[in-house]
């Protein structure tokens, strides 16, 4: 799989709970707009896949019509359209396929149906980071936590992954259970930066094995544990915070610069949610500039889910001509191996 080159786009992303839609000239980010939808959700939390399909319905069309203005572009200005089909929910998936659909139909132009992880791997493509493959990439979110290679040519080879829950699963769950509330990373990420990180020792899953995958279950279950024993920790919530942050985020940091050192890569890159977490930052940064590494970390609005990321993943994935894209479907699930090719 090589770069293609498609034009201006209009990229759409309704994986979850975001709805989203960008306009990309090549590189360059002419507009990437985010309607959250994480006040709706907060009362349950977590995500309500029917209240999320169905915001959806209401603001996508506004939300694309916000991204072509910000852009100054119009739909007759768009050579392709670029959607998010898989993994994700269903419901939400599909209204964002759909109406891609209609939009690339009604002017005649090529789909690009783009896989969501491919979105996280490839958003340091875009400018200001600008980074070109080959490299290492750690994709750490609510629902995945994986390390791949990316070949020159954009071919993405999986090194390892999660062989339980997802590092995000385990931070949302974690701040959840220290009473901080849904979406629980930023605010676990705030009072960790106050705490002392070996205050309190907690398991790190696979540790002293030869391996790149990750198991989460473990440290959550250790801090549930800890909490029925301490009871609420008051004072030393910032401490409980601080050391079950490092026992999620120091296994990431080190498996990554392990695996890009394995594949003698010179540059590596982080992309999720769980990217945005400033401890995994300093980590990786700090491991990287020792090994002589370069490190591509995207802004915090490209580490969430946005559709920008969607458009990039879009220029290293083949484009359906019109019209033979009308039985184009969402699918909730990842392939085989985790990433479409």
């Amino acid at each position: 799989m090589s770069r293609h080159d498609h034009g201006v786009l209009l990229a759409i992303e309704s994986s979850c709970d975001e709805t989203a839609a960008a306009v990309l000239d090549r590189r360059e980010i002419l507009s990437n707009v985010v309607a959250s939808q994480a006040e709706l959700h907060t009362p349950y939390g977590g995500v309500v896949p029917e209240v999320a399909a169905r915001h959806h319905l209401t603001t996508i069309n506004a939300v694309i019509d916000r991204a072509l203005d910000d852009a100054g572009r119009t739909l007759d200005s768009i050579d392709a359209v670029a959607v998010t089909e898989r993994p994700g929910l269903i419901g939400a998936l599909l209204v964002g396929v759909a109406t891609a659909k209609g939009l690339a139909w009604s002017r005649g132009l090529p789909l690009i149906p783009v896989d969501h992880l491919r979105g996280h791997i490839h958003a340091t493509w875009l400018a200001p980071l600008a980074l070109d493959p080959p490299y290492v990439s750690l994709v750490a979110s609510g629902g995945h936590t994986r390390l791949d290679r990316v070949s020159a040519d954009g071919e993405v080879t999986l090194l390892g992954e999660t062989l339980d829950d997802a590092a995000g699963e385990a931070i949302d769950k974690g701040a959840r259970m220290l009473g901080l509330g849904y979406p629980g990373g930023a605010a676990l990420d705030r009072l960790a930066a106050d705490g002392d990180r070996d205050a309190y020792e907690f398991p790190v899953g696979l540790a002293g094995r030869d391996t790149l995958d990750f198991s989460f279950a473990g440290v959550k279950t250790a801090l549930l544990y800890l909490l029925r024993d301490i009871g609420t920790p008051g004072p030393r919530a910032a401490d409980v915070a601080a050391s079950y942050q490092e026992a999620v985020m120091r296994p990431l940091a080190e498996r990554l610069l392990r695996a890009a050192e394995k594949a003698g890569a010179r540059a590596l890159s982080i992309g999720g949610g769980v990217a945005a977490n400033s401890r995994l930052r300093a980590l990786v940064t700090e491991g990287a500039e020792a090994a002589g590494i370069r490190v591509a970390i995207p802004p915090i609005s490209l580490c969430t889910d946005n559709a920008a990321m969607i458009g990039a993943a879009a220029y290293f994935t083949d484009r359906v001509p019109w019209p033979g894209y009308l039985a184009q479907d969402a699918v909730a699930t990842a392939p085989p191996g985790g990433v479409a090719t």
